[in-house]
């Protein structure tokens, strides 16, 4: 078993993310003890340039954006200075990332936005979202699939001993699904995609990423994730809050864990007081592996104890005891592995 967090921390200054890093590294990064997946932290708190579209738009290849009064747009030209500015961010937390890891050999992780929820935030250079127009969200897929192999070439060369997993996060991508997404007057909503387009525009990102030689993993912490279709776009991991899974759910996890897939659990609330230790996430995730028909022997560090969302609205002082509290519950679940073989 491994622990692992879903990327966002607290903070809103240069120094918070370097604290995040620093964090992550001490909890997660131990040389030879595979209980802990560290991962790049993001820090939304320091402004659009720094949130999830503004992250992704900072990898995206070859389309321009910029920041209006309603969010991010894309320009039909060069970048805007914020989308620029959310490039040199990346850039500087790159840095701080190479300098703090130096010589780091293990599986890291990085996080983008996926295609819809990327297309479901952005605007078009006319005005509403991305999302309302065939060819402009083709496009947009495109440029991101592009631009996150050279994030990944990118972070390969920081971090060459480094196993590169990125985690495509789908937060709107039920809303797209189920034609919940508001237009920009708010008065109606963007019509649902259908499920086969649904699956290969986010196969094709998920492609890229391993194509680019790191391992596609899809998180979400939404209601009403359509599991199975994202297992059907080729992720070879699914990333998921345990609170929010329906009973079909089950059956797609249980079906991905059978077929060496990885399934990372959110089984500690970020929001929530904390745990009196690490038991209760242990014994939770027993009876979630009895209630798949699973043993941990089975699933081995396939299966992942994470937050069951981001942390960036939890307390920083939280953070480090939140992060070891789920690294303790991945070494006792290997325990009981062990127990069982």
């Amino acid at each position: 078993m491994r622990a692992t967090g879903v990327g966002s921390h607290p903070g809103e200054d240069q120094r918070a993310f370097d604290e995040a890093l620093r964090i992550v590294l001490g909890e997660l990064a131990e040389q030879g003890d595979a209980a802990g997946l560290p991962y790049l932290p993001e820090v939304p708190g320091r402004g659009a340039i720094a949130d999830l579209a503004g992250r992704t738009l900072a990898v995206v290849a070859d389309l321009g954006a910029d920041l209006q009064p309603a969010g991010w747009r894309l320009t039909g030209g060069g970048a805007g200075v914020d989308h620029r500015r959310a490039r040199s961010l990346l850039a500087q937390d790159l840095d701080a990332l190479e300098e703090q890891a130096s010589g780091y050999v293990g599986a890291w992780k990085a996080q983008v936005a996926g295609p819809w929820t990327l297309a479901a935030t952005v605007e078009r250079p006319r005005g509403d979202r991305v999302l309302g127009d065939h060819g402009a969200r083709r496009d947009l897929t495109q440029a991101l699939a592009e631009g996150v192999g050279q994030h990944v070439a990118d972070l390969r060369r920081r971090l060459p001993g480094a196993a590169l997993v990125v985690q495509i996060d789908e937060p709107a991508i039920a809303g797209v699904h189920a034609g919940r997404v508001p237009t920009a007057s708010g008065l109606h909503r963007h019509r649902s995609v259908d499920r086969p387009e649904l699956a290969e525009t986010l196969g094709t990102v998920v492609a890229a990423v391993r194509e680019a030689g790191a391992e596609p993993w899809v998180h979400s912490c939404a209601p009403d994730v359509p599991w199975d279709l994202v297992r059907a776009s080729g992720a070879s991991g699914l990333l998921v809050d345990r609170s929010l899974l329906r009973a079909a759910d089950l059956d797609v996890l249980a079906s991905a864990l059978e077929d060496g897939l990885t399934v990372g659990l959110g089984v500690v609330a970020a929001a929530g007081p904390p745990p009196a230790g690490d038991r209760p996430v242990v014994e939770g995730v027993l009876r979630w592996l009895d209630v798949v028909g699973l043993d941990p022997a089975e699933v081995g560090e396939r299966l992942l104890v994470t937050p069951d969302c981001g942390l960036a609205g939890v307390p920083a002082a939280r953070v480090a005891p939140l992060l070891r509290l789920l690294r303790g519950a991945a070494r006792s679940l290997a325990s009981e592995g062990d127990v069982e073989r």
